[in-house]
């Protein structure tokens, strides 16, 4: 038998393509690795693949033609689209905004929180290789999306917010579902966490990889469950409160480990917040009207503003310049994916192929905010 020479093994690189069409990538993304056997040495993302013009097409439609568009961004989580640049349009025009109506949208916008969880902790233990979680995690989420489009006929591109409040208001027997719903979402989230959390499998999958520390995330721009996992206490709705977050305080969950497994923590810690938030929004709601008197003909004046809200990935921002006609001057999008997408160069480095997949879900992003 022939001996072995270690000299006859190639060094040379492999160059690995994942992506744009690849399961794990969770939409039109493409990372190109560097690989020395298995281990990853160097990371060129390309992103675009999905980019539709949304900033451009805020100067050619008038401001109230604009309202569907922002749904298109994250379409996961509509809501927040919907808060971040109505909330912005409003901040422009000095609307006030009916208590009722506040109260409402902090309902649908934590409902549409815990749906767009939901979507990343099925996807991302697929991407591990648990496919149970999966379809449980999906049922869930059918549930909240049958009771946002029993409010709005949507499930996923809603068109709700108005400037000044909403489209429509909310029956009695609809809020009646959704608080008949907590319980029964509190208990699930409880038991992926006994199936989760205790898990020898899937910590070892995840812990110890991906590690990003405060110092770096606060460089690289990183908001949401992505910074707070490294340890930086940092929630728009507790710091820089809006709409009805300003009478109600909200726990900033946080984790010192900033690796992947700290992340899944800090997500799983946030649906219980939610829930708890549901709780406090559904006794506070009371009769009123939805919507303050605003002109037929939408103008933002001649001035400018930024106005931001916490969403699933992060700070999802909108700074708005009017010119004193119905179209804006310029919109701009703060989208927290792009932020947390770019660290990925960081991330990845130095390991496996095999947790390229495992960190990249962590990550949580949506190509739609991403690319705009």
């Amino acid at each position: 038998m022939k001996s072995f020479d270690p000299g006859t093994v190639s060094q040379q690189e492999l160059v690995l393509n994942l992506g744009p069409q690849h399961p794990s990538t969770h939409g039109v993304f493409r990372m190109v690795l560097d690989l020395q056997g298995e281990t990853i040495v160097r990371v060129t993302p390309h992103m675009g693949y999905l980019h539709r013009g949304f900033e451009k097409l805020a100067e050619r439609r008038t401001a109230v033609q604009y309202q569907p568009y922002p749904d298109r961004w994250d379409y996961l989580a509509a809501m927040f689209d919907e808060m971040a640049y109505i909330g912005a349009g409003e901040a422009l025009l000095e609307i006030e905004v009916p208590r009722r109506a506040h109260v409402l949208r902090g309902i649908v916008m934590e409902l549409n929180r815990l749906a767009s969880h939901l979507l990343w902790l099925g996807t991302f233990l697929l991407d591990v290789g648990a496919l149970s979680p999966f379809l449980y995690t999906f049922r869930e989420r059918e549930m909240i999306l049958d009771l946002l489009m029993e409010l709005t006929g949507a499930r996923l591109t809603y068109a709700y917010f108005r400037f000044g409040g909403l489209h429509h208001d909310a029956e009695d027997l609809w809020l009646k579902k959704v608080r008949a719903g907590i319980p029964y979402f509190r208990h699930r989230v409880r038991e992926y966490r006994q199936l989760l959390d205790e898990n020898e499998i899937f910590r070892r999958r995840v812990q110890g990889i991906g590690v990003i520390d405060g110092d770096m995330a606060l460089r690289y721009g990183l908001s949401g469950p992505m910074l707070r996992a490294s340890g930086v206490g940092w929630d728009i709705r507790s710091h820089r409160p809006y709409g009805i977050y300003s009478d109600v305080p909200v726990p900033v969950k946080t984790h010192n480990a900033g690796d992947t497994w700290a992340r899944y923590v800090v997500r799983m810690d946030e649906m219980e917040t939610s829930l708890d938030l549901l709780d406090i929004f559904l006794e506070m709601i009371e009769e009123g009207p939805i919507l303050s008197k605003v002109p037929h003909t939408v103008k933002f004046p001649a001035k400018e503003t930024y106005f931001s809200v916490e969403g699933p990935r992060g700070e999802l921002g909108v700074y708005l310049v009017g010119n004193g006609t119905a179209y804006a001057h310029r919109l701009k999008i703060r989208p927290p994916s792009l932020f947390n997408l770019q660290v990925l160069s960081h991330l990845l480095i130095g390991h496996m192929v095999s947790d390229a997949v495992a960190i990249l879900g962590s990550v949580d992003i949506v190509l739609g905010e991403v690319d705009r």
